[in-house]
């Protein structure tokens, strides 16, 4: 069956980095789209950053400069480096195959506090 965990979270000051993990199974990796998606508490989920199957990338607006998405096929992993973290980047973060059928890691939470 289809499996993604996260891993990688934690507590991290302002101006911080982290980088998140999704290690991926069950599935032919290198052919999928993934995403990495964020909600913190009270709002909506959202995008925070899509990488296809060919490596095409693409960033919300409000981490783009900050956060890089990149995939290592060789181990069905895809990763989201988080650098100058700010407070509002406080949010569980999850991992998504985004090509059909899709599927939700359980995510892992990020807290940006001083």
């Amino acid at each position: 069956q289809v499996q993604l965990v996260e891993s990688g979270g934690g507590l991290v000051q302002p101006g911080g980095s982290l980088r998140l993990s999704c290690a991926a199974s069950g599935f032919i990796f290198r052919t999928n789209a993934m995403a990495w998606y964020r909600q913190a508490p009270g709002k909506q989920r959202e995008l925070v950053a899509v990488i296809s199957a060919a490596g095409t990338t693409n960033y919300a607006d409000s981490v783009t400069g900050r956060f890089t998405i990149s995939r290592e096929n060789a181990v069905n992993t895809v990763y989201l480096q988080m650098n100058s973290l700010k407070p509002e980047d406080t949010a569980v973060y999850y991992c998504k195959k985004e090509t059909w059928p899709l599927y939700w890691g359980q995510g892992t939470q990020v807290t940006v506090s001083s």
